[in-house]
């Protein structure tokens, strides 16, 4: 590069120059090529920033050019102003800058600043390495401002995208950006203008940034966060356009019957993390071979349409239902399970004029008989069960024998064969005749363990009727936390090997064979087929990486009271139902002779099956890893092709992408690049919208707050009790510790973060329902637990004193560290 590359005249600047001037000059260029008002200037580029000195005469000379007079300097770093990342505010600005020399200085600060603690800590959260950013500054005319502020095209709050957002101020629209003030708010819905408030701007001037911001997206194609200025003669500029980086990924946008209405349930397994391609086509696949009977994990059949993909987790579309006549008033009640704010949510969207009812069923005669061949013989596995509890489990344990003993194809098998076996013959016995085994005692352990409660309305309380499910035997995932803990009572005889050497550490030994025996084979050769995370294929189980393994026993070396041992709290909780179940029983046939004698009977049922209802994921999860081995040998496979770049890219592909390899010989490595990069940034973000509307619109977010006492946090009951003491906010039960008495606070719970519960007083989750796998452990071992508190993971911190009622389901917090 020559010295003519080091300043460039804003009107030569174009989109694609990024490299060269940074994202917010790029952006900058194109407005103004797209015949968009942009304050005059010009960029100092990155060429002159690696060439480590100012080029002071040529930045004098564009200053002249301008006419000199008073300037903005502004940052365009290389990872500014982009789709992934907006820098806002990270980097510096220094505005009314005058005198060629002083904007020379002002130029060198704004280099400085690319590694002040915002921006090194803005590029360490977002993954950003420092070695791929350079540094280019802007320069531009200041604009003497009457008024000023920030226009979002999207409403940032709740995603809308049919919502255009300004915030005004008179004079510099500094004092939006730095929230010093309280501007002027105006919203405009698409194809309604309001009554717009009085304020600082007239309606003329609203409209006329709402016809602007619908440009701007159009030329940049997303969504813009924009800073504009009218000056003393109310003449419109541009200062700066940039992505609305925060925003939730948009559901399908070519489905009938707009807008639509999507409830996430990825949660419901644990799920907020963004699934793998290949995990969530294998889900959808599952409930579609499951409800129809029909196809298999290949991409011949479609999806069924019930099941979508938003932003990779799960959605389920339930528009139909909203707007079916003879269900839609049904459907709040229903919807109480996964919390009462998704209650809400569905409230508010049956007063939508969009969700109008039409008559009929949601679905076909052809699809309720196929729901009913499913459903049908269930029912008698059900009647099995209550009748033959012990004869049911056995059958059940029996059926994941055989599936444990499920092979695919040998050492010489190509891709394209491993990929057929986990296709067909593993995708039929997953879901075949051994998996029907099972449902049937799952299904009357829901049934026994829910029941009692509205059959004893009036005579029991619902803390009465769960404590009758404490420790309850058979459940699979206190069986593996109580395996767990007698792993780490056997540690306890090696010292500090397992209590302070890193988790990963240890599982690299144990992979090595170099840790003394513990028990750790015989867990693995049980529950190795587990995770975090589970129910996505491309998610790596303990058997390949037990260092989650190794980081729950030396959480559970940490506790040192017998009394708070969890075999000893389980057997707790277990005498405790034991005895309240009999006076239950008791006064259920006294008070209601027929009904209390049912609920008796359910209670005593629910001992022997409430604790199968882990068991059918248990179930079909034991396949689940014997396709994700064959999986990874046809990776493996591609990648001697040169067609991926690592063996686990297949999970970054879908079915017929990884045929396509196989049989094709398609290259799918930028593929994979691409959906990498989207993994990762999804990873990232904090939390999930739980109800969806088609234009990107948070329900739930867009709904009042509700009444709370102050330090209070509103949620739904789990899992009855009391308890106090410091929160631990853990996002990833990866190598997460738990101090004995601490309330674990928690995104969602799955199998995988039970062992967390171990040593917690108490839980709280921002997602869940009831009868979800968290609760469900939580009431076996005793402690408290509330679910659906929104943002709890953000609106409370580690170390804050929280008293939790799982009973009323509410989450005080007393004081903060």
């Amino acid at each position: 590069m020559g010295q003519q590359d080091d300043v460039v005249a804003l009107e030569e600047i174009r989109r694609g120059m990024g490299a060269l001037v940074g994202g917010k000059a790029a952006n900058l260029g194109e407005m103004a090529a797209a015949g968009e008002r942009v304050p005059a200037g010009f960029c100092v580029t990155t060429a002159a920033y690696a060439s480590g000195t100012v080029p002071a005469e040529r930045v004098a000379r564009a200053y002249a050019a301008l006419g000199g007079g008073r300037v903005a300097v502004r940052s365009s770093a290389t990872a500014e102003d982009l789709p992934d990342a907006s820098f806002a505010g990270q980097q510096d600005t220094y505005l009314d800058v005058e005198g060629a020399d002083a904007v020379v200085d002002a130029v060198r600060r704004c280099w400085d600043s690319l590694d002040n603690e915002r921006a090194v800590s803005y590029r360490r959260a977002n993954g950003i390495d420092r070695a791929d950013v350079r540094m280019a500054v802007v320069v531009q005319r200041m604009v003497d401002p009457a008024t000023a502020g920030v226009m979002f095209t999207a409403d940032p709050l709740t995603g809308s995208r049919a919502r255009t957002v300004v915030d005004a101020v008179r004079g510099s629209g500094t004092a939006v950006v730095d929230g010093s003030v309280e501007p002027d708010h105006y919203a405009l819905d698409d194809g309604r203008v309001p009554d717009l408030p009085e304020g600082c701007l007239t309606r003329g001037q609203v409209l006329e940034l709402a016809a602007t911001g619908r440009r701007l997206q159009a030329l940049f194609g997303s969504p813009q966060d924009v800073e504009w200025s009218h000056d003393r003669d109310g003449t419109l500029w541009l200062l700066q356009s940039r992505p609305v980086t925060a925003l939730f990924p948009l559901p399908p946008q070519d489905l009938p019957d707009q807008p639509r209405f999507y409830m996430e349930i990825g949660h419901m397994q644990g799920m907020l993390r963004p699934f793998t391609p290949l995990g969530l086509s294998m889900l959808q696949r599952v409930w579609t071979r499951w409800w129809s009977g029909r196809g298999s994990a290949t991409d011949a059949a479609d999806p069924d349409p019930l099941m979508v993909d938003v932003g990779s987790r799960l959605y389920v579309d339930l528009s139909a239902f909203l707007r079916s006549a003879p269900l839609r008033r049904r459907l709040p009640a229903g919807m109480e399970v996964y919390g009462p704010r998704v209650r809400a949510a569905v409230e508010h969207v049956l007063g939508d004029p969009r969700f109008t009812p039409r008559p009929g069923l949601p679905f076909s005669a052809s699809t309720a008989l196929r729901i009913a061949a499913v459903v049908l013989p269930s029912l008698v596995g059900v009647g099995y069960a209550l009748a033959r509890p012990r004869a049911a489990r056995a059958r059940a344990q029996a059926a994941v024998a055989r599936l444990r003993a499920l092979r695919g194809p040998g050492v010489e098998a190509s891709p394209a064969r491993r990929l057929d076996w986990v296709t067909g013959s593993a995708f039929d016995a997953m879901l075949g005749r051994d998996l029907r085994e099972v449902i049937g005692p799952v299904f009357a352990g829901i049934v026994t363990a829910t029941a009692p409660a509205a059959l004893l309305h009036g005579v029991a309380t619902k803390e009465e009727t769960d404590t009758v499910l404490g420790g309850l035997p058979h459940n699979v995932t206190t069986e593996m936390d109580l395996d767990l803990w007698g792993i780490a009572e056997r540690a306890r005889a090696h010292g500090d090997l397992f209590a302070s050497t890193p988790s990963e550490e240890l599982a690299a030994r144990y992979l090595r064979g170099e840790l003394p025996d513990v028990g750790v084979d015989a867990f693995l050769d049980s529950y190795g087929h587990r995770a975090a995370g589970e129910v996505d294929i491309g998610v790596p189980r303990w058997s390949e990486d037990p260092a989650p393994v190794f980081g729950s026993v030396a959480n559970y070396l940490r506790l040192e009271d017998p009394d708070l041992a969890p075999d000893r709290r389980f057997e707790r909780a277990g005498a405790a139902a034991v005895t309240r179940l009999a006076e239950l029983g008791s006064r259920a046939v006294h008070e209601r002779p027929v009904r209390g004698a049912v609920a008796a009977f359910l209670m005593r049922r629910s001992r022997e099956l409430g604790g199968m209802r882990e068991y059918a994921k248990f179930a079909w999860l034991v396949p689940f890893a014997e396709m994700r081995r064959q999986l990874l040998l046809a990776g493996e496979g591609l990648v001697a092709q040169g067609l991926l770049a690592g063996a686990d890219d297949v999970f970054f592909l879908r079915v017929h992408e990884i045929r396509a390899a196989a049989r094709e010989g398609t290259d799918q490595r930028d593929l994979v690049a691409e959906r990498r990069r989207f993994h990762q940034r999804e990873l990232r973000r904090r939390s999930v919208p739980g109800t969806l509307l088609t234009d990107g619109t948070d329900v739930e977010a867009a709904l009042p707050p509700p009444a709370v006492a102050r330090g209070g946090l509103p949620g739904a009951p789990a899992a009855p009790g009391r308890a106090e003491g410091r929160a631990h906010v853990v996002l990833d039960p990866v190598g997460a510790r738990i101090e004995p008495g601490e309330i674990l606070v928690a995104p969602t719970t799955d199998p995988g973060w039970t062992p967390l519960f171990m040593t917690a007083a108490g839980l709280v989750s921002e997602t869940g329902s009831p009868i979800a796998h968290g609760p469900t452990v939580a009431r076996e071992y005793g402690i408290p637990a509330v679910i659906c508190v929104r943002d709890a993971t953000t609106r409370i911190r580690t170390g804050d004193l929280l008293r939790v009622d799982g009973t009323a389901g509410t989450v005080d917090v007393v004081d903060e560290p």
